[in-house]
């Protein structure tokens, strides 16, 4: 148990059923009546971010989280197939709950797994990955005046608005925060 008084920045709890992560907290004392936590927490299940007040001193249970490095392996059309590496155990993820992170992953990719008492929570990517093009238009002659993008479709089918000078079959960064072109690789 860990009293509201004692929160940080990236601490994980169990509160009402669900398990949260930490995003902010502010301990306020008005002047009249009791002080309080005002706390902004992100749901680990479903991603989901919530305003929420804690009388202070609440007690609430301390969640256990556990990160480890798995290799994706590959897609079997319902799940994503993951593998530890030091174990060599395998664990099948739905494809429904990792949506956003399947436009990232790439076969052989390291990410991290997390768990709470042996509950798959998700996926956490590195901040950029590498992606290969498989389709971009060509540049247009005299399109370079400003700062002129265009579509590229990635081999994960993600589709990155890139630079004119970017061509088909070359490799760049792009961030896995915002979906955005970041760099060459």
């Amino acid at each position: 148990m860990v009293s509201s008084n004692d929160f940080k920045n990236g601490m994980s709890i169990k509160y009402d059923g669900h398990i949260y992560t930490i995003l902010e907290f502010m301990h306020v004392k008005p002047g009249k009546g009791g002080a309080f936590v005002r706390t902004k927490l992100r749901d680990l299940r479903t991603g989901t971010v919530i305003d929420y007040t804690f009388n202070a001193a609440e007690k609430v249970e301390r969640a256990t989280i556990d990160k480890v490095k798995m290799q994706y392996l590959y897609d079997s059309g319902t799940a994503l197939v993951f593998m530890d590496n030091d174990t060599y155990e395998q664990v099948e993820l739905d494809k429904a709950s990792l949506e956003y992170q399947m436009k990232f992953l790439v076969e052989g990719m390291s990410v991290e797994i997390v768990y709470c008492e042996g509950e798959v929570l998700g996926v956490n990517l590195a901040d950029k990955v590498a992606l290969k093009i498989t389709k971009c238009d060509p540049a247009v002659r005299g399109d370079t005046k400003t700062n002129a993008l265009k579509d590229a479709i990635c081999e994960t089918g993600l589709l990155v608005k890139v630079p004119m000078f970017i061509e088909e079959g070359e490799t760049i960064i792009v961030s896995t925060d915002t979906g955005k072109y970041a760099s060459r690789a």
